[in-house]
This record gives structure tokens, C-alpha cells and sequence, in this order.
């Protein structure tokens, strides 16, 4: 019976399908047949959508800026902006080195600096210094006996907080030993110099900048932005070398 009734409607959609005019296809409003208007299901449409990591991959992927320094020296010196940062990072490596050994390493007094009548020199240029045992260093001050009084006292005034033991030329130094807490201790204290240092990045950035901004007058507006862009990568650069330093300075603390 449905086949019969399929038969019936044929003629009705063959009639359905007047052939379309020139007119009609010159203007590209081309209608289907009522009949089969609402059996053609539209078009489906496809947002898309950028993704968190899409979003990251291509800010990481931007061009970075390299200006030829001695065409804007008149705006910004960027090779001083470069040594100022650099600076920078020095000065944390000389406060690790200076502040945070763990006491029994090779080399953990070489930077106590002895204040003598000649002027301020570092204790292993003055004396022989040897690691016993992790509980006992050594200071042999034979080659300048005069500034063994001096070294002792500087040992003490250090952040190592030392106790030297002074006989003759020869300087006993005792170390306590090293426990979970004082690493812990030290190891925040590293941090903090981190941020010191990042403070410091932050003020040289900024300086530059305000500096480039002075010459708006000048100079285009884009020559201004491309200097930013330059500055910020310098101090993007130099940031990371300062986490690298945390993280190594951390890792040799908390053993």
C-alpha cells in the first residue's frame, strides 16, 4: 500500500520542479520547492574556539625584538641597560657564594673577607684552608702570621656564625653540625635574596622605559614600543637566569 501511495505523489514532485529562468540563476536566489523546504536540514556551523595551551604556544611564539643598540643610543644606552641587569645577577651569585654555604663544603670560607693594615683581602689568599673532618676546618695563617688575629675575628663577625679556636699560626674552626632545620632556614634565605635581586631587575626595566618614554616627542611611537619590547626581553632573560640560580642554589642547600 506505501508503494502505491509513493507512485501517487511522484507526479506531484516531478510538477514541483519548474525548471529554474535565466533571470533566477543570473541572480542567485535560487528557492527549493515548498515541498522539500522543510526536509533539508541547514547547513551545521563549526565554532572554534582557541584553547589554554593554543593560547600559550602562540604567545611563545611571538618574534622577538632585536634592535641595533648604537641606532637608539640617543634614546636609551640598551648595552648599559644590558650591564645593569647584569649587575644584578652577579650580585646574587656573590650573596649565594658569600652568605649561604652549608659550612663543611671545599671552599665554604674562601669569600670571609679579613680587613688588615694593607687593606681587605679574602681569607684564602691570607692563609691554607683545609676540611679535617664535616666538624672541623683548619686555617693555616704561616704565610701572614700578622693578620692571624684578624682572620679569627672576622670568622667570627661572619653569618656563619663560627666559633675559631686561635693557637699560634694555626686557626681550628669547629662546626656544628649541620641539621634539617638550618638548611630549611637557608634555603628560605635564598628565596629571598632571589626576590631581592628580581626587585632590583624590576627598578633597571623600569628605569629604561621611563627613559625611552622621554623622547616621545622625538621619535615615532612604534620606535618607542619596539624598545620596550627590548628592555622586556633583556629583563624576561636575565629573570630566568635568577630562577635557574634559586633553584640550583636550593638544591645544593637542602642536599
Amino acid at each position: 500500500m506505501a508503494l502505491s501511495q509513493l507512485c501517487l505523489l511522484r507526479p506531484l514532485l516531478c510538477r514541483s520542479f519548474i525548471p529554474l529562468t535565466r533571470s533566477q540563476l543570473g541572480s542567485g536566489a535560487v528557492q527549493l520547492p515548498p515541498v522539500l523546504r522543510s526536509t533539508v536540514p541547514p547547513p551545521a556551523v563549526t565554532r572554534l574556539y582557541a584553547t589554554k595551551k593554543s593560547k600559550a604556544k602562540a604567545k611563545g611564539q611571538q618574534a622577538k625584538v632585536n634592535i641595533n643598540t648604537s641606532l637608539v643610543e640617543d634614546i636609551v644606552n640598551l648595552d648599559e641597560v644590558k650591564g645593569d641587569m647584569a649587575t644584578v645577577v652577579a650580585s646574587l651569585k656573590e650573596d649565594y657564594s658569600r652568605n649561604l654555604n652549608i659550612r663543611t663544603a671545599p671552599g665554604a670560607l674562601d669569600q670571609i673577607t679579613v680587613n688588615t693594615k694593607d687593606g681587605r683581602f679574602p681569607l684564602n689568599q691570607l692563609g691554607q684552608i683545609s676540611v679535617k673532618s664535616p666538624q672541623l676546618i683548619v686555617v693555616n695563617m704561616t704565610g701572614f702570621p700578622e693578620a692571624t688575629a684578624a682572620a679569627a675575628q672576622a670568622l667570627r663577625e661572619s653569618s656563619m656564625k663560627l666559633n675559631p679556636e686561635v693557637d699560634g699560626t694555626i686557626i681550628r674552626v669547629p662546626i656544628p653540625k649541620i641539621t634539617r632545620e638550618h638548611r630549611e632556614n637557608l634555603a628560605k634565605l635564598a628565596k629571598q635574596f632571589s626576590n631581592k635581586a628580581k626587585e632590583s631587575l624590576r627598578r633597571v626595566r623600569s628605569t629604561a622605559i621611563t627613559q625611552a618614554k622621554k623622547s616621545k616627542d622625538t621619535v615615532s611611537e612604534d620606535t618607542i614600543r619596539l624598545i620596550e619590547k627590548q628592555v622586556q626581553q633583556m629583563a624576561d632573560s636575565y629573570a630566568a637566569d635568577i630562577d635557574k640560580q634559586l633553584t640550583t642554589k636550593t638544591k645544593e642547600l637542602l642536599g
